[in-house]
């Protein structure tokens, strides 16, 4: 997203290169804050697209007495786009200031601390990193970005975006007591690629601050951003927090305005992005009446069969080559889960998806098996090619896949609303489309409570907050992210199941209908408000803080919410 003024190029030439214009109100404050009073100061833009950064930190350095003759030595602008640097040149002389200007990749910039560098440190590198997506982000330009935050300590996944490298790259050309200020995508907080780049944050820098926007800053970019203030050296174990509407609002922040918050040592901050009020309910919350689901049972991967349109069968596929139940195939909850609708996967529901043509036997024959109809289906196979599909070229026989045990409860891991729980009541098996999960203690009551009462505000809270999202709007939970979805205590689990066991029936009946919504609303009140005895006020935030993170999640087109009072 760096620097750019919509003279230069189109709307779409900008996006292609990951530049958005930054408003002047974020420029200001950043280059403000990098540069601390401090007149002598050398600042840095590394991608400084058409100049805002480079403008509000030489205005800034003039208000402090700056004299024009030596900008050009402290005001610092990078950038590969050559008409952008013309723009900067022109906008700057425009009002009496100056800049060094440099065409250049900074990704090839050697770092202050390498042999015969001859550029920085600075007092204060502030910006806009271009975000370019890891699809577009290939080739020789990721390769040296890769490099340039290896050279920092810092390895980068190969789903890392542009701003990661650009951001680690950029800090090693402070002093250090210097300051760092940029514009982020504010998935520096929620996905699993920038988890380098937090613990880097952590352990570079002695203090850092976010700054969050309940508005949308970026009108062309869908992204929401974060602004973060870095400084110093020797590493933190908090940050500091603060809420804002939007850049109008951040003349108003004052030095005591902050929120400061205990990092977690590894994952995702995704909770930084729920308001200070917020944060505070779902964690006492969660602290007193929720345990992990790892408490009842240990999620895990379904079969991975290297081809399931080959491994797993309709009925008709089955007759007409002659393939025996139990000897050949067995049973399988189909691939996919749209077709897992209540809070209970059937027998019935088995058959009817038999009838309906759907793939619900995999082929588990014995080691030995030799017979003739699995013959002709192996060849079937070969005509295919499934033999060279790496998980079965990896295994002897290919045709014989690992078939994971029966789980008590299915879990949704991808879903677009929230992810489920589903007792496996027919007794099937499963592919890798969902997580499976046995039980510590497998009882009918267990089984069947589960399910429904995971269909409560709180958990699907944590589900936003635990899982990852996805393009479309997809939330993704791997094994690790659901051991961690918060589910009542087994003392809460088994008062809200007294109380609700009788209505099962109806309140499956509606999930099945699409009715979802409802079902929710009932077990809050009999779970959280009953059981738990949370307030309205509780309640409030905690649903109010589910929706703001879906609808974020679902529309790519919310920012960060407000805060409301600690």
């Amino acid at each position: 997203m760096a620097a750019e003024v919509e003279t230069v190029d189109s709307t779409p030439e900008r996006k292609a290169r990951g530049a958005f214009f930054t408003p002047p109100a974020l420029a200001n404050f950043l280059a403000r804050w990098a540069i601390h009073g401090n007149s002598s100061a050398r600042v840095l833009d590394p991608t400084c697209g058409e100049g805002v950064f480079l403008l509000a930190a030489a205005r800034q350095l003039r208000e402090l007495g700056t004299v024009e003759e030596k900008l050009d030595n402290q005001v610092h602008g990078v950038d590969l786009h050559h008409a952008s640097l013309a723009e900067t040149s022109q906008l700057l002389e425009a009002e009496g200031l100056d800049a060094n200007l440099l065409v250049a990749d900074f990704f090839e910039l050697a770092t202050p601390s390498d042999l015969f560098s001859s550029f920085g440190p600075f007092d204060a590198v502030v910006g806009n990193p271009p975000f370019i997506r890891y699809q577009q982000h290939i080739g020789q330009a990721r390769h040296a970005s890769a490099l340039a935050a290896l050279r920092q300590g810092v390895r980068l996944s190969g789903l890392a975006s542009s701003w990661a490298a650009l951001l680690i790259h950029a800090g090693a050309f402070l002093e250090p007591e210097g300051r760092l200020a940029m514009v982020l995508p504010a998935e520096l907080l929620t996905v699993g690629y920038a988890e380098p780049v937090r613990l880097w944050l952590r352990q570079r820098f002695a203090a850092v601050k976010l700054v969050f926007f309940e508005r949308r800053q970026f009108a062309d970019a869908l992204e929401n951003v974060v602004l973060l203030l870095a400084q110093g050296t020797g590493g933190c174990d908090a940050f500091s927090l603060y809420y804002v509407h939007d850049g109008e609002d951040l003349l108003r922040i004052q030095p005591f305005d902050e929120y400061a918050v205990k990092l977690s040592d590894k994952g995702k901050w995704t909770d930084l992005m729920l308001s200070i009020r917020e944060r505070q309910v779902f964690k006492a919350v969660l602290a007193h009446h929720f345990v992990g689901l790892d408490e009842y049972g240990s999620p895990e991967l379904g079969t991975v069969t290297g081809a399931n349109s080959f491994f797993t069968l309709s009925e008709e596929t089955r007759r007409e080559y002659g393939l025996v139940a139990d000897r050949h195939v067995v049973p399988i909850c189909p691939p996919g889960t749209r077709h897992l609708r209540g809070l209970s996967f059937t027998k019935r529901d088995w058959e009817d998806l038999r009838d309906a043509g759907e793939g619900v036997w995999i082929l588990y024959p014995d080691a030995d098996d030799r017979s003739t109809p699995l013959r002709r289906y192996m060849a079937v196979g070969e005509a295919l090619g499934v033999p060279d599909a790496y998980k079965c070229r990896v295994r002897s026989p290919w045709w014989r896949p690992p078939l994971v045990r029966k789980p008590d409860l299915f879990f949704t891991y991808m879903s677009h609303r929230y992810p489920r729980l589903i007792a496996n009541t027919a007794g099937v098996n499963f592919v890798n489309s969902m997580h499976g999960v046995r039980l510590r203690t497998p009882t009918k009551e267990l089984k069947h409570a589960l399910p429904l009462l995971a269909m409560n505000s709180v958990t699907m809270l944590g589900a936003e907050l635990f899982g990852r999202s996805y393009g479309g709007g997809i939330l993704k939970m791997e094994p690790s992210e659901a051991a961690r979805l918060p589910l009542p205590k087994p003392a809460h689990l088994s008062a809200a199941w007294d109380r609700l066991t009788g209505e099962r029936s109806k309140l499956d009946q509606a999930l099945r209908a699409g009715d979802w919504t409802s079902v929710v609303a009932r077990v809050d009140d009999v779970l959280l408000r009953g059981v738990v005895n949370l307030s309205q006020d509780e309640l409030d935030v905690i649903s109010s803080a589910l929706n703001t993170l879906r609808k974020r999640r679902l529309n790519r087109d919310l920012s960060l919410p407000a805060p409301a009072s600690a």
